[in-house]
């Protein structure tokens, strides 16, 4: 898969069929939109492209600095490149954008720059300036630039918003099992190690501190994880914390990775943490002591889980 950043760089002249969305969490859903596309472009001999946009549009046009997401664009990328697309083409969503006319998008975007063929776009799929133009106008369009519009049904845009909408609640509910289950991967948590408070290592339970610079991502439900990532060459496992600390009165959250049977300098180093299973809510405990025992006896559950995956 071929990854541009922005229509003006897209130069290819060959055609394409194309689908447009935002395919926040890229799941099961979405995947099977992605792999009509894909069938589509094979028996044409042409490109399949995803045509997406950065950063989501609700975040330009409504200010929307609240809106949480299950992929950072980087994870985004990393899941899209494994269900054998040609081409993802990353557009910067701007106000300037949104004002192109229905016309103006589908003529000098669709047409003239992508070379579109085909396009399998949503029964309910808005466009051009104020969203005023629709699939039954992109029907049109097709007649007059000679393209193919293949329409996705309701049924079929029902599931992958009942699949979005699951996926957020079970992550905000910390449902992990049922949030993997509709994403048909484990959800994701991409960051640099940073240096914490050393609480961890003062307890013989050493953390990564993982700090994730994307506001937008969804953090899932305060508690302990089970967790794995691949660390240079290694899979690694082991136990995350996201919380406050409230044991030592912690005022800010973080995300706390101890790694099992693992022993080495992480500092700086932008990783990967996939989220497996839920072990318990975070807690506040009497003592660090206390502490303590609970780290060890999550510790021993994890264990008992990680042998059975």
């Amino acid at each position: 898969m071929v990854t541009v950043q922005s229509i003006s760089k897209f130069d290819k002249n060959q055609s394409s069929v194309i689908t447009i969305g935002t395919f926040d969490g890229v799941h099961i859903g979405h995947k099977k939109i992605l792999e009509r596309l894909i069938n589509n472009a094979k028996l044409l001999e042409i490109n399949a492209t995803v045509l997406t946009f950065f950063p989501h549009p609700r975040m330009v046009l409504q200010q929307d600095s609240n809106i949480k997401l299950l992929n950072t664009i980087e994870e985004k990328v990393k899941i899209l490149e494994k269900t054998g697309l040609d081409y993802l083409i990353i557009h910067p969503f701007t106000k300037e954008f949104s004002r192109l006319s229905a016309i103006e998008f589908v003529r000098d975007v669709l047409v003239n720059k992508l070379k579109i063929k085909s396009i399998i776009i949503g029964y309910d799929h808005r466009f051009g300036r104020n969203r005023n133009a629709d699939i039954n106008d992109l029907r049109n369009f097709g007649f007059t630039f000679d393209f193919k519009v293949e329409e996705i049904t309701a049924q079929e845009i029902d599931d992958v918003s009942v699949s979005s909408t699951k996926i957020r609640k079970a992550l905000e509910s910390g449902k992990i099992g049922t949030a993997n289950k509709y994403l048909g991967y484990a959800y994701m948590l991409t960051g640099v190690v940073k240096k914490g408070k050393g609480l961890g290592r003062q307890l013989n339970f050493p953390t990564a501190n993982l700090y994730i610079e994307e506001s937008y991502k969804l953090i899932p439900k305060n508690g302990v994880y089970i967790v794995k990532s691949r660390l240079g060459s290694k899979i690694v496992f082991g136990m995350m914390n996201i919380g406050f600390n409230p044991t030592v009165n912690g005022t800010e959250q973080s995300i706390e990775i101890h790694f099992l049977n693992f022993e080495a300098n992480l500092y700086g180093q932008k990783i990967q943490v996939d989220i497996l299973e839920r072990i318990r809510d975070e807690q506040k405990f009497n003592s660090v002591d206390d502490l303590k025992i609970q780290l060890t006896k999550d510790q021993e559950i994890a264990t008992g889980i990680i042998s059975k995956l």
